[in-house]
């Protein structure tokens, strides 16, 4: 099956992080494809990939990158398909790689999750396809339902906990 989503790390080292996202795209049933390029050490299979991503099937990037994050603005620059960037704890507690990401100049935008976000990256990636697909909107109408009742079974756990107050 063609993948529709390409999860693209700067490196290998980033897949512990970027997992999530495939986790996602899987549960959803949404094909993808996934790699390692990296801005600085691969440039030219970078700009490769980006320009050949939409012509390929693919509807939605998500780029996770640390440190200097390059990846998801270079990518974003070369393409017409929507960047989701991954900013990567692996220095600074991951500020450098998130303000890299977010800090797009006017016309080049990267959607940008939270530090080591990548689910909510693939959970993003499966809205955006949703919206020219109906029975992927129900399965992520069901999801969330699915967020929700946790939720409400949790409270009604939590009644049943008592506290004792002290007081001096």
């Amino acid at each position: 099956m063609t993948p529709k989503v390409s999860i693209i790390m700067g490196s290998t080292s980033d897949l512990p992080v970027m997992e999530k996202a495939a986790e996602v795209l899987n549960n959803f049933c949404i094909p993808f494809e996934m790699n390692a390029l990296s801005a600085h050490r691969t440039p030219a299979e970078v700009e490769d990939f980006a320009k050949n991503a939409a012509e390929r099937g693919i509807e939605v990037i998500i780029a996770g990158a640390g440190m200097a994050a390059h990846l998801p603005g270079v990518i974003a620059a070369m393409t017409p398909v929507p960047v989701i960037g991954v900013p990567i704890k692996s220095s600074v507690e991951g500020m450098d790689a998130l303000l890299a990401i977010v800090q797009m100049p006017p016309g080049i935008p990267v959607a940008t999750v939270a530090i080591n976000g990548a689910m909510n990256a693939g959970i993003l990636a499966a809205q955006i396809l949703a919206v020219g697909d109906a029975e992927l909107k129900k399965k992520i109408l069901s999801y969330k339902e699915s967020l929700k009742k946790k939720i409400v079974d949790a409270n009604k756990e939590l009644v049943q906990v008592k506290y004792t107050y002290k007081t001096n």
